[in-house]
């Protein structure tokens, strides 16, 4: 009888394995809206304060008005816009790029949906550096006051810090921890991708690096709102450093900062830095590495084969998404009224 009843066991639980494969991944949708930013009325490049955000809502959300999620915010590199993690191919690009909708509705079908927020950042000088700076505007204070309110107030989250990430990668990773250096009272879990600018060389050789990348630093880093038409100050100028200007761009290096910020650090619940081992970043991502472990804020440090963006979409769904998961509460806080 025991023999019979485990054969029967077994059927069911294959006969439910293969039911189960067999069922259609459910999918998640993706909403491009328009979330207006307080904090970059007035800016001096021009650039519009109503910003494109795509907003990934995973499967069933439609369906259990009950449900609320967690939050992750992901911020994207220079050059690209928030459609950078949506799979869509770059014209005349080998990159590939991150598809989040894919890996979350994976991620999903696991039992651990999230909300994920995705803001474009591009700006006149192709990307704002989430900086806090009157010639782009306060893309700190709009990353985490603007866009969380915002998101609190229309969509179904679980309005709480321990139940909000943030991650990015490059120009983002930078933002992440920037941010997150400022803002543990919105966030308590940080993912670093091959962070840039966390330290800038003082020197200024060979400066600008390229005029586009050099306008966006300085737009960022030394803005001037009595120079216009560009309304920032160049480190260099006439072959010259300027030290006024070298210590602008100083006083944002993460690296150079982040003693002022321990305290903040350590109330993270979990923070994670990666890079690449043949990524030109690596060298300023292991000092950061270095820093934290100094200072004793607990965080992870991974470093993998490949450059600054090849390994970028396994990453994301490999190791960044699940760490959210992993970290992210799922416990309610409160009620709250929501339009969608």
């Amino acid at each position: 009888m025991r023999r019979i009843a485990f054969l029967t066991f077994v059927l069911a639980f294959a006969a439910g394995l293969v039911f189960s494969q067999s069922q259609p991944l459910a999918r998640g949708t993706v909403q491009r809206i328009k979330v207006h930013g307080k904090s970059l009325e007035g800016n001096l490049e021009g650039d519009s304060p109503e910003r494109d955000v795509s907003i990934y809502l995973p499967p069933g959300y439609d369906k259990d008005r009950n449900r609320r999620y967690p939050v992750l915010y992901l911020l994207h590199g220079y050059n690209l816009t928030d459609e950078f993690w949506t799979g869509k191919p770059i014209p005349g690009s080998n990159v590939r790029r991150p598809n989040v909708p894919a890996a979350m509705d994976k991620l999903s079908a696991g039992g651990n949906p999230m909300i994920v927020v995705m803001p474009n950042a591009y700006t006149v000088h192709a990307g704002s550096n989430y900086s806090s700076s009157v010639t782009t505007g306060d893309w700190e204070a709009y990353i985490a006051e603007d866009l969380v309110s915002y998101v609190d107030a229309h969509y179904r989250t679980i309005p709480n810090r321990m139940s909000r990430g943030l991650a990015g990668h490059s120009m983002g990773g930078y933002g992440t921890i920037r941010i997150g250096m400022k803002r543990p009272d919105v966030f308590s879990s940080l993912y670093i991708m091959s962070a840039c600018c966390l330290i800038n060389n003082d020197d200024k050789k060979g400066w600008p690096p390229n005029p586009q990348v050099g306008a966006s630093l300085a737009a960022a880093f030394s803005p001037n709102p009595k120079n216009p038409p560009q309304y920032f100050d160049e480190p260099v100028k006439d072959g010259q450093p300027q030290p006024l200007v070298v210590a602008k761009w100083a006083a944002a290096e993460p690296l150079a900062m982040i003693d002022q910020y321990v305290t903040s650090l350590k109330k993270y619940q979990a923070i994670a830095v990666e890079v690449g081992l043949q990524d030109a970043l690596a060298a300023q991502n292991r000092k950061l590495d270095q820093a934290m472990t100094d200072f004793g804020i607990a965080h992870t440090f991974e470093s993998y084969e490949g450059g600054h963006v090849d390994r970028v979409p396994e990453r994301i769904e490999g190791r960044v998404l699940p760490f959210f998961s992993k970290n992210l509460s799922r416990a309610r806080s409160g009620k709250q009224s929501v339009s969608q």
